[in-house]
């Protein structure tokens, strides 16, 4: 009876695991729009951080044309997915200094 019981524990640990997988996949995927100054500027980023893209409103920076404008946008998503990766070596970094010598388990990573 114990040993049964236990066999359930772990098969229902292991299902919630796997939808716990799922789900982060599913956050981690989904995108989002953030808006500001009026609507003029928009951003669209995943969950992971990454900007897929910046829209200006053209109204905000007269005198570009369409080719500098896609160039400013491009430009400044590069610079916040340059910022969102430094953040994330940066927290990586100072974990990895924190568990340097706990003996963690391969793979094992903080906080859970």
């Amino acid at each position: 009876m114990m040993k049964g019981g236990m066999a359930g524990l772990m098969k229902q640990a292991q299902q919630m695991q796997e939808k716990m997988a799922k789900m982060q996949e599913e956050l981690a995927n989904a995108e989002v729009i953030g808006k500001a100054g009026g609507d003029m500027v928009t951003v669209v980023m995943t969950g992971r951080h990454d900007v897929k893209k910046v829209w200006v409103d053209p109204k905000l920076v007269p005198g570009l044309d369409d080719f500098d404008k896609e160039t400013l946008e491009d430009i400044i998503a590069a610079a916040v997915n340059d910022a969102v990766r430094q953040i994330e070596k940066n927290s990586q970094d100072k974990m990895g200094n924190m568990t340097a010598g706990m003996n963690l388990p391969a793979g094992m990573k903080l906080p859970f």
